[in-house]
C-alpha cells in the first residue's frame, strides 16, 4: 500500500480549510448602511411615508387640516409639502386670551419645527401646554390624511382639481366669521365667493371694500396665495384661511356640490337614480358647531336635490338656552327645508343658536354634495 506524502497532506487540509472560509463568507448577508441608518433613525423613513400620498405619487400643495376643539380653543394645523416632504408648518388657529396666548407662543414655534423634522404627526408633546399639543397633533394629522387623499391630483400650490362647487370652512375673526365659497371646472376656480362675512357697522364698509376683491384675486389666482387688502386686513386673512380650506375639500374631492350650493339647484344631480332620475333620499349629518352657549348640530335629508327635513341633534340646553333652543329650532328647521340652503335668517333672541345651526347646516349640505 502506497503511503500518502506529508507535505501533500498538509497541502490538502490547507486547500480546504481556504475553500470553507470563502464558502462562508459568500453566504453571509450584506451589510445595507442605508437600511441601518433607517432602522437607527426610529422610523424615520415610516414617518416621512405618512406625509406622501402612496407608493409612486408625487404630491405637492398646502392642506388645511380640519379645527380640533381643545378646552381652552380651537387648533388648525397648515401644512406645505413639496415632492412628499412637509416644508413647513404653521398654526392658522390656536387658544389665545389670558394664559393660552404664552402658551400657544411656546408651544406653536416648537411644534411646528417638530413636524418638519419628524414628517408626521408622531411628536412631542410641549411641557406645559398639553391641551394645545394634543389639538396640534389631531388637526396636523387630518391635514397628513388630506395629503395623502390627494395623491391622485397634479401637483399645485392649492390649485383645485376636483369640478363643483365646495364651501371652505368658516374662518373665525375678530370682527366676525368669514366663509368662503369657489366653482371648480376644468381644475380652475371659475367663481369665488363670500357666503359669510364680517358685518355691523364699519365692518359693512370694510366687506363690500375688501370681498369683491378678494373674489377676483381668488378667481385670477386659482389658490389662497393672495394679498390682503389694505384696511381690512382681518377679514382678508379670514377670507385666505376658508379659501384654502375650499381648496382642500376640491383637491381631496370632497363635497362637490352644483350651483351656487343651494340644494334645489337645476344643476343637481345628487341622490338621483336610475334613467328615470328618480330621487332616493339620503340622510347627512353636519359638523358640530360650538357657540357661548354649547354645541349645534344639524342633520338633514336630502332626495332629488332637496332638503326635505331638518333637525337638530344637538343644541344648547339649560337653564335660559332651552328655552332659546325651543323658540329657534323649529323655525330655522322649517327655514332651512323652505330655503334648501343655509342662506336662511337668524331667529330674534337665539343668534348664537341660529348662527352654529347655520354653520352645521351648510357642513350637512357640503357633504351631502347638492
Amino acid at each position: 500500500m502506497r503511503k500518502s506524502h506529508p507535505l501533500r497532506r498538509v497541502v490538502l487540509a490547507t486547500a480546504a480549510t481556504v475553500s470553507g472560509v470563502v464558502l462562508l463568507l459568500s453566504l453571509k448577508p450584506s451589510t445595507d448602511p442605508g437600511a441601518t441608518q433607517a432602522a437607527g433613525a426610529g422610523g424615520g423613513a415610516a414617518a416621512q411615508e405618512a406625509a406622501q400620498g402612496g407608493a409612486g405619487a408625487v404630491v405637492s400643495g398646502t392642506m388645511t387640516g380640519d379645527a380640533a376643539q381643545t378646552q381652552y380653543g380651537a387648533v388648525q394645523v397648515r401644512i406645505t409639502v413639496v415632492e412628499n416632504k412637509i416644508t413647513k408648518a404653521e398654526a392658522v388657529q390656536a387658544p389665545k386670551g389670558g394664559t393660552s396666548t404664552q402658551k400657544t407662543e411656546l408651544a406653536v414655534p416648537k411644534l411646528n419645527a417638530a413636524v418638519v423634522a419628524r414628517q408626521s404627526a408622531n411628536i412631542d408633546t410641549v411641557s406645559g401646554a398639553t391641551y394645545t399639543s394634543e389639538g396640534y397633533k389631531k388637526s396636523l394629522q387630518s391635514a397628513i390624511d388630506k395629503a395623502n387623499a390627494s395623491a391622485g391630483s397634479s401637483q399645485g400650490s392649492g390649485s383645485a382639481q376636483a369640478a363643483g362647487t365646495f364651501t371652505g370652512d368658516a374662518a373665525q375673526t375678530q370682527y366676525g366669521a368669514v366663509q368662503v365659497r369657489i366653482t371648480v371646472a376644468g381644475g380652475k376656480i371659475t367663481k369665488a365667493e363670500a357666503v359669510q362675512a364680517p358685518k355691523g357697522g364699519t365692518s359693512d364698509q370694510k366687506t363690500q371694500l375688501s370681498v369683491p376683491k378678494l373674489n377676483q384675486e381668488a378667481v385670477a389666482a386659482g389658490s389662497a396665495d393672495i394679498d390682503s387688502v389694505s384696511g381690512a386686513t382681518y377679514t382678508s386673512e379670514g377670507y385666505k384661511k376658508s379659501l384654502q380650506s375650499a381648496l382642500d375639500k376640491a383637491k381631496a374631492g370632497k363635497g362637490p356640490s352644483s350651483g351656487s350650493g343651494n340644494a334645489g339647484g337645476s344643476g343637481s344631480s345628487a341622490g338621483s337614480a336610475g334613467s328615470s332620475g328618480a330621487a332616493q333620499a339620503k340622510t347627512v349629518t353636519g359638523s358640530v358647531e360650538q357657540t357661548q352657549y354649547g354645541p349645534v348640530q344639524v342633520r338633514i335629508t336630502v332626495a332629488g336635490g332637496k332638503i326635505t327635513k331638518a333637525e337638530a341633534v344637538q343644541a344648547p340646553k339649560g337653564g335660559t338656552s332651552d328655552q332659546k333652543t325651543q323658540l329657534s329650532v323649529p323655525k330655522l328647521n322649517q327655514e332651512a327645508v323652505a330655503a334648501g340652503s343655509a342662506d336662511i335668517d337668524s331667529v330674534s333672541g337665539a343668534t348664537y343658536t341660529s348662527e352654529g345651526y347655520k354653520k352645521s347646516l351648510q357642513s350637512a349640505l357640503d357633504k351631502a354634495g347638492v
